[in-house]
């Protein structure tokens, strides 16, 4: 009698398994990425010192306040700092008529993340292109905003003069602690602290900038891999699910940018998620567009939160900015989004940037230095001889 052969493991189970820990490697991989996002803020925070703020000096008049807003937010690489930042300034004194521009300018800083992170699909001018268009619809959207609403801004103050009206109703509200808010922050910050230690033996701004380094480094190896594990699960059902619930119209899907957005309390983080899904091709241009606007209303929360901690006299004026962030955000996809010509704009901008960059890769890399440091610093420069 023969003996029995030994159980062989079924295709299907093998399949389960392969396809269980590709789910755990990309879930490693994503939280890789934030943790390199978080790097890089740290770094940014790390080499500039305490003395970020002093960035706001240079705001004597609303265009200054919008490029120290996008220079800010470009080095430090979080709106909701910039934005705290200058909650606390009002609340010690600055005018909210010059904040207002600097939160304009937030909106448009934030938005360097997710392009750095599109480049990491920069060798491969398939993905590259979709993943380059999903990053740039932001800086193009908010862009017009600033386009629309600032001219309007300077000449009749409406957001502001709102602004106010609502802090008066919202102030008397109990303070509120940002941090026990911030979940992701709680789980990236073992991550940062060891690459905190690893460069603190570098004197400033060396440590700072070893830190950027190593997180633009992780950058670049989580999208890589990301990208492939992506195209190899997103496909059949589980892309079915995910374009499903991103597919279900633009209300929903600005809901869901917004709800993630809040939970992570980083733009720049729920943005930069979609770029890896752009370029693998589970989400196209016109799904990740309204989830953008979602992800540029959630992150006013952290102004909101830090305006309710502030108490007495000052409580009011806080508040006050903290609402122009929120209404700015409505107002801009009320009315951007809302009229169908002007909805079609920031797309049409993603697409030919995309297309150029596509092409011409170094040009890619311009645009991110011009359009967020370049021109902010000439400008800043020629003020200064003034």
């Amino acid at each position: 009698m023969e003996p029995a052969s030994p159980p062989v493991e079924s295709e299907e189970v093998k399949s389960l398994s392969t396809t269980a820990f590709r789910w755990l490697m990309g879930a490693g991989l994503i939280y890789l990425l934030i943790t390199a996002v978080g790097l890089i803020s740290a770094g940014f925070k790390s080499a500039t010192g305490e003395q970020a703020e002093t960035l706001f000096a240079f705001a004597t008049n609303p265009c200054l306040g919008l490029i120290v807003g996008t220079l800010a937010t470009a080095l430090i690489q979080s709106s909701s700092t910039v934005t705290a930042i200058i909650v606390g300034l009002v609340a010690g004194g600055l005018p909210v008529a010059t904040a207002v521009p600097m939160v304009m300018g937030a909106n448009i800083g934030t938005t360097i993340t997710n392009t750095l992170v599109s480049l990491g699909h920069i060798n491969q001018k398939e993905t590259f292109r979709p993943a380059f268009a999903a990053a740039t619809v932001h800086d193009c959207f908010n862009l017009l905003c600033v386009a629309i609403f600032l001219p309007l801004e300077m000449l009749f103050h409406p957001i502001e003069q709102l602004a106010g009206w609502l802090s008066q109703v919202w102030v008397g509200s109990g303070a509120i602690a940002i941090q026990e808010f911030n979940l992701v922050a709680a789980v990236t910050e073992p991550a940062v602290q060891l690459g905190q230690f690893v460069t603190h033996s570098l004197p400033v701004p060396f440590d700072g900038i070893g830190l950027i380094l190593i997180g633009m480094g992780l950058i670049f190896v989580s999208i890589a891999q990301l990208g492939k594990q992506l195209k190899i699960l997103m496909t059949g059902r589980a892309a079915a699910i995910l374009q499903g619930a991103m597919g279900r119209g633009a209300i929903a899907s600005l809901l869901t940018g917004t709800l993630v957005t809040v939970l992570v309390q980083s733009s720049s983080t729920t943005t930069s998620l979609m770029v890896p899904l752009a370029g693998a091709g589970v989400l196209d241009l016109a799904q990740i567009y309204p989830f953008t606007l979602g992800a540029n209303m959630g992150t006013c929360v952290t102004a909101l939160l830090a305006a309710t901690a502030v108490t007495g006299a000052e409580a009011a004026p806080a508040l006050q900015i903290a609402m122009v962030h929120l209404l700015y955000n409505l107002l801009g996809v009320g009315v951007v989004y809302g009229v169908p010509w002007l909805r079609s704009l920031p797309m049409q901008g993603a697409e030919y940037l995309a297309t150029v960059a596509a092409e011409r890769p170094p040009l890619a890399l311009a645009y991110i230095v011009l359009m967020f440091f370049g021109m902010p610093a000439i400008c800043l420069g020629i003020r200064s001889f003034i």
